[in-house]
């Protein structure tokens, strides 16, 4: 690997320098995810918040081709305002990297990212999956794939509610990605903190999580893991109402003919509409419970 492709941020080469924990963070969620300036403020909490866990953060992006571990605020500020960028999946990267263009990485983009920086704890929303109807539109989230052969952890609300969870599960458990529950048996589903499916495993603390995680790895058993942490229970939506949106947001998408990658921003967006804001304030709480579970194990897998 070319390493003149990664650029280290002072803070993050200190860490490496000093053998501290770094967690990996996303950057779509800033470009694409959320609106101005929200999407500014909860970047920033949320590195502060795995600073304050004894851990260091590194949020990823391209710019100028250039793969960023670890961003400046005006880095930030440019991802979260500028119109000109890509959401950067794995199939993108060549192109954005050759071009000197710029991306925000997605889950599978940035666990790409980590790994070549040899960061193995990556947090985010929530991972993408199977999307509903997929048996007609084999519309499959590259995030899966990603899982099935990137040897990061990522530390997530469970799959997006607006995804066939059960086929993700199913699509999962065929590649052996283990879904572990973070003080649950019952899968979080993003908005709502339980789902109609079940985890393989369940963990209670970070410790046995890290242990969990650095066996797999020690066997050989490339890949990742998901280490699914329910949203903070004041923040979390009724099941059966987010449900109902996210029905109506689903139907407005096939109706405007979105497909491929633009699908999860025009739900997500619509669905933001539809709460009249509360899924909003329920994605900040969730990102930011997984950023203070993330840095825990982090600090417990460099032990």
């Amino acid at each position: 690997m070319k390493t003149e492709w990664l650029e280290f941020s002072r803070e993050v080469l200190e860490a490496k320098k000093n053998n501290q924990p770094i967690v990996a963070l996303e950057s779509t969620i800033i470009s694409h995810g959320m609106p101005y300036p929200q999407n500014v403020e909860t970047a920033k909490e949320v590195e502060d918040i795995i600073r304050k866990n004894g851990a260091v953060p590194a949020t990823i992006a391209i710019i100028e081709g250039k793969i960023k571990i670890g961003l400046s605020e005006d880095e930030i500020e440019f991802l979260a305002k500028s119109d000109n960028i890509e959401k950067a999946s794995r199939r993108d990267l060549p192109y954005l990297i050759a071009g000197k263009k710029n991306g925000a990485t997605t889950v599978a983009a940035t666990m790409i990212c980590a790994e070549l920086a040899e960061i193995k704890v990556f947090v985010t929303g929530g991972i993408g999956g199977v999307h509903r109807e997929a048996e007609q539109t084999m519309d499959i989230s590259a995030d899966l794939q990603e899982l099935a052969k990137t040897s990061v952890a990522v530390v997530c609300a469970g799959a997006k509610s607006i995804l066939d969870i059960g086929l993700t599960l199913e699509y999962l458990e065929t590649y052996g990605v283990p879904v572990v529950g973070y003080g649950t048996k019952s899968l979080p589903a993003f908005y709502t903190r339980t789902s109609p499916f079940e985890v393989n495993f369940s963990v209670e603390t970070a410790k046995e999580a890290a242990e969990m995680i650095q066996t797999k790895w020690e066997l050989g058993l490339d890949g990742g893991a998901v280490i699914a942490n329910p949203i903070p229970e004041k923040d979390a939506l009724e099941e059966k109402y987010i449900t109902d949106i996210i029905e109506k947001a689903l139907q407005e998408a096939k109706d405007n003919h979105i497909t491929g990658k633009k699908v999860t921003p025009f739900l997500l967006s619509k669905v933001k509409e539809l709460t009249e804001g509360t899924s909003l304030v329920a994605n900040i709480a969730l990102v930011k419970n997984n950023a203070e579970v993330g840095s825990r194990i982090a600090v417990e897998l460099n032990k």
